[in-house]
C-alpha cells in the first residue's frame, strides 16, 4: 500500500532549537525518521527553500558515522533534510583521527547532540575483513575491522549471521575508540551533554535498529 507524501512540519534547525535538544531527544528524532521511511510516510519537502534557509549557518543535531555503502543514503533512511545532520561516511564505518577531529568539530564547536556509529548488514568491508582481503590502501583499513573478527570468534563471510554479528562487535568496537581516543568527546559524553549510540542498518528492510547499550 502506497502513503501520500507528508508536507514537512520542520522547520529549519536554529541556534535555539539545537540548544534544546537533548542526546535521547536527537535519538528519538532519528527513529522517528527511520520509521517514516518504512513506513513511506517521508516528508514533502521544498528543497531549494532549505539551501537557502541553511546558507547562513548550520545547525545539525546529530553526526551519523556510516559505511560509504551506496545502498544506505543517510539523510534519505532517516528522512532528514539538509543541514539536519552531519554525515561521516568511510568503508566500514572505522575510526582515525580525521573521523575523531571531524567529531570534534561537530559537536564541540557546532553543538551536535548525538553521534551515531551506523553498521549495515551485509557489509563488503566486513566481509573483506573477514576473508583477511588484501588490496592495496584498502589492506590498512580492513586491518581497523580485523580486531571485530577476532572477537567474533571463527566463521565465514558467506554465514549473514556472522557478518552481522562481526558488524556489531565493529559498531562496539568504534565506539570505545572514539571514547577513548577523543578527550574532547570523552568529556562531553562523561557531561551527557552528547550521546554516543551504536546501530544496525537492514539493506533488505530498510530498518535501522539501535543497539542497546
Amino acid at each position: 500500500m502506497m502513503y501520500p507524501a507528508q508536507t514537512s512540519s520542520d522547520t529549519t534547525g536554529t541556534a535555539d532549537s539545537l540548544t534544546a535538544m537533548t542526546p535521547s531527544s536527537a535519538v528519538e528524532k532519528l527513529k522517528k525518521g527511520n520509521a517514516r521511511f518504512v513506513e513511506k510516510k517521508t516528508r514533502s519537502r521544498d528543497w531549494l527553500a532549505k539551501v537557502s534557509a541553511t546558507a547562513s549557518g548550520q545547525y545539525p543535531f546529530a553526526v551519523i558515522l556510516a559505511c560509504m555503502d551506496s545502498r544506505a543514503p543517510i539523510e534519505i533512511i532517516f528522512d532528514q533534510g539538509i543541514g539536519d545532520v552531519f554525515v561521516i561516511r568511510i568503508a566500514g564505518n572505522v575510526v582515525n583521527e580525521d573521523v575523531l577531529g571531524s567529531m570534534e568539530f561537530a559537536t564541540k564547536v557546532v553543538g551536535s547532540k548525538l553521534l551515531v556509529v551506523l553498521g549495515h548488514t551485509s557489509c563488503g568491508a566486513v566481509k573483506g575483513s573477514i576473508d583477511d582481503a588484501k588490496l592495496g590502501n584498502l589492506t590498512g583499513l580492513l586491518a581497523k575491522i580485523r580486531p571485530a573478527v577476532f572477537a567474533s570468534g571463527p566463521g565465514s563471510s558467506k554465514d549473514d549471521a556472522y557478518v552481522t554479528k562481526v558488524v556489531q562487535a565493529n559498531i562496539s568496537q568504534a565506539m570505545k575508540e572514539i571514547r577513548e581516543k577523543s578527550a574532547t568527546i570523552k568529556a562531553q559524553l562523561d557531561a551527557d551533554t552528547v550521546g554516543l549510540v551504536g546501530a544496525i542498518y537492514d539493506i533488505f528492510t530498510g530498518k535501522v535498529t539501535f543497539l542497546p547499550g
